[in-house]
């Protein structure tokens, strides 16, 4: 299948209504793609913190609604990075959301590890408590975001749960770049899976963002990679790869359920 990789920048200075318009001329332009993929809170801007109130949505909002009729329009499945949800207790949240080629939500994840270092989105945002894989006709897919990435145990639990492929929105700075990218690797090679990771590009209240958007197969080969500019990355995967790679090398079969049972 071909995937679509789309790393959008944010600049300070475009409205997020102008943003959604320029970001659905770029989606209404690509071609052949079966799942395209976002980043994280790229309507937004993921470093526009003051703003995050204002910004907030629902699932009906503009960016899930533009993105639904893009889904419908193409015939694809298209995973729009994630939104700041505002929920119907007041509190906000940073949720993923993939939708199928009617254009309807298949899968929303709420933001597990919100992340406080040099940011605010901890103060702000209210983490998530759930971690849905979901079957699709191309393999059991997950989602997690951005500082997931550093968690480990998160990800023994995705593939427990059965995930085939994991699509990870993000913000990531180039100040930490090369993390980016190793995390990427590990967690693919890891767990034999594929890792479909789209970051955010462009410079975002004084941050650059690292861009670098990549997909990694179950055996840990990078199998194409963006630069740091705004960019489209057009992949193709062959999805019944993870099970000949879990096969023919069984490390998800050979781990323990466990590993708090052992002795000290």
């Amino acid at each position: 299948m071909k995937i679509a990789l789309v790393q959008v920048a944010s600049p300070d200075s475009e409205t997020r209504e102008d943003r959604i318009d320029r970001v659905e001329a770029i989606l209404r332009g690509i071609n052949g793609a079966e799942l395209i993929v976002l980043p994280e809170l790229w309507s937004a801007g993921y470093f526009h913190f003051d703003e995050y109130e204002a910004l907030a949505e629902t699932l009906t909002g503009p960016t899930v609604s533009m993105c639904s009729r893009v889904a419908a329009d193409l015939g694809v499945y298209l995973h729009l990075g994630s939104i700041i949800e505002a929920g119907q207790d007041g509190q906000l949240s940073n949720t993923s959301i993939l939708l199928g080629p009617d254009g309807s939500v298949v899968h929303t994840y709420r933001k597990i590890h919100v992340f406080g270092y040099k940011s605010k989105e901890a103060s702000l945002l209210t983490a998530g408590s759930s971690l849905p894989v979901v079957p699709l006709p191309f393999g059991s897919v997950a989602g997690i975001t951005c500082y997931d990435l550093r968690f480990p145990g998160l990800w023994m639990e995705l593939s427990t749960r059965g995930a085939e492929i994991v699509i990870v929105p993000a913000a990531w700075p180039a100040a930490r770049r090369e993390h980016w990218r190793l995390l990427t690797t590990a967690r693919a090679l890891e767990h034999q899976i594929f890792v479909i990771a789209c970051n955010a590009a462009g410079t975002q209240e004084g941050v650059a963002l690292g861009g670098h958007s990549r997909v990694v197969d179950p055996s840990g080969t990078v199998l194409a990679e963006a630069d740091s500019d705004e960019a489209v990355l057009m992949v193709d995967i062959d999805p019944l790869q993870v099970d000949a790679v879990r096969s023919e090398f069984p490390v998800i079969g050979d781990r323990l359920p466990a590993y708090n049972t052992l002795t000290v």
